[in-house]
């Protein structure tokens, strides 16, 4: 008979052991297929400044998929993910050009705007009880309304903020190892990474983020305050996605408020090609950077090579489907 201490641990617990070792290695193989294939198709492809090129990428589509991995991993979904990056960019570019506020009130600011962003999507989904699709289908289309709004359809550009360019591409790894210029962004990625890996694997968060994907109704009937948790979750989320616009904004020194649709697509195709399951309950962090680093990667590879953006986009949605196709045999092969 499953108790409500049985929901509580082993659930997650479970989550985190079956998230697919086997995945995470097939996709750190394929990585490493796309980078021989490329460097061989290409010799430009190898070299520091593009490896460079790619990390930049792949830093803020990380963070992205960072914040869609735990949404994904409660079951649920999040369609606002690149506009509310947007968004965020564009709180920073009013807090910073606009109020003259100092660099790490701004940074607060942009970040806190993603918290509260997220956390009304949350409330929609728990406490409204929408699909999460539709809420954040929803949210979507607001976040990107206002960005345009507030921004007066025009770029926000930071050229009167000292350092906040360095946030993304200074290099503090660069000045202590100069064979190493390692950007900024890329440091960041890996510090909230480990901060979302220890999260999911430490904390209750955590724990009730893979118990509410695994069985949400048997947690609810333990006695544990569901909807609390989902919208805490969502909040988290959101708040990543602000760091996420704070690193796009600064690698382009502007905040663009009309940029910010398809970020979300890639997101939620790094997260499943790393092994996170659609139907929530399980999934890892570490997979989900090896997914970020393929979509880069492809795209990088693509683009070296000379092949059309509009063959570009058609080998994105390729991947995606064939990504979602290989989930969905995962959990029938498991089932």
């Amino acid at each position: 008979m499953t108790t409500a201490t049985d929901v509580d641990k082993k659930k997650p617990l479970a989550g985190l052991s079956e998230s697919g070792a086997y995945q995470k290695l097939l996709a750190f193989a394929s990585l490493i297929v796309l980078l021989i294939g490329f460097s061989i198709a290409s010799p430009n492809f190898m070299q520091t400044s593009n490896m460079i090129a790619i990390l930049q990428a792949t830093s803020v589509n990380g963070v992205l998929a960072v914040a869609a991995t735990l949404i994904i991993i409660t079951g649920g979904i999040d369609l606002s993910l690149g506009t509310l990056m947007t968004f965020c960019a564009v709180i920073a570019g009013v807090a910073l050009t606009f109020l003259g506020m100092p660099l790490l009130l701004g940074v607060a600011a942009a970040i806190a705007a993603g918290a509260l962003c997220g956390l009304c999507s949350g409330t929609f989904v728990a406490k409204m009880k929408i699909p999460p699709f539709i809420a954040t289908l929803g949210m979507m289309l607001i976040l990107k309304g206002l960005s345009l709004v507030i921004s007066g359809t025009r770029p926000i550009y930071f050229n009167d903020t000292p350092g906040f360019d360095q946030i993304s591409r200074g290099s503090l790894i660069g000045e202590i190892f100069p064979n190493l210029p390692i950007p900024n962004g890329v440091l960041i990625l890996f510090l909230v990474a480990i901060a979302a890996s220890y999260i999911l694997g430490r904390t209750v968060l955590g724990r009730y983020a893979f118990a509410l994907g695994s069985n949400e109704e048997a947690v609810r009937l333990s006695g544990v305050n569901t909807d609390m948790w989902k919208m805490r979750i969502y909040a988290l989320a959101g708040a990543i996605c602000g760091i996420a616009g704070i690193l796009i904004a600064s690698r382009l020194n502007s905040a663009q408020p009309a940029l910010g649709l398809g970020y979300e697509l890639e997101a939620i195709a790094a997260v499943v090609i790393g092994g996170t399951s659609l139907s929530g309950g399980r999934g890892t962090i570490l997979g989900t950077l090896i997914g970020a680093l393929i979509m880069a990667v492809l795209t990088n590879g693509l683009r070296v090579l000379s092949v059309a953006q509009e063959w570009q986009t058609v080998v994105t949605g390729a991947i995606i489907i064939l990504a979602v196709y290989a989930d969905m045999a995962r959990r029938k092969k498991a089932g």
